[in-house]
């Protein structure tokens, strides 16, 4: 495979699609349907999590109802096998929480004519300094 030129317009679309459904918990169960079956990773926090249903379990557990998110950034690059590399650098504030900065990085892998997310990684930005 080539290098996907449309790499950032897919980035940017994804991200956009992603949060949108996460963001609203009403929606949320339904991002199970971008991730593969077995073969798609996510990591949340440290917490390493393999397959959809497992990935569903966890983002169903979340029991936020309010964020507010400010993208900062979005980074994409094309890869070799045709995938699309993405990082999103961001703040955001769950519920009454007060608001964090955080990473996102997600690796989009090609699936007939569309993309499914292979590695979803999020971590807040809290550093313990003593």
């Amino acid at each position: 495979m080539a290098l996907n030129p449309q790499y950032e317009q897919i980035g940017n679309g994804f991200v956009t699609q992603y949060y949108g459904m996460f963001d609203n918990p009403a929606t949320r169960a339904n991002l199970v349907a971008l991730y593969n079956v077995e073969h798609s990773f996510m990591t949340f926090e440290g917490q390493q999590i393999q397959g959809a249903a497992k990935i569903q379990e966890k983002l169903q557990s979340l029991t936020f109802q309010k964020i507010n998110r400010a993208i900062t950034a979005i980074d994409s690059q094309p890869m070799f096998d045709g995938g699309v590399l993405i990082n999103v650098l961001g703040r955001l504030q769950c519920d009454d929480d007060p608001p964090h900065a955080y990473s996102q990085t997600f690796i989009l892998k090609p699936l007939d004519n569309s993309y499914f997310c292979a590695h979803d990684v999020f971590r807040l930005s809290i550093h313990n300094s003593v």
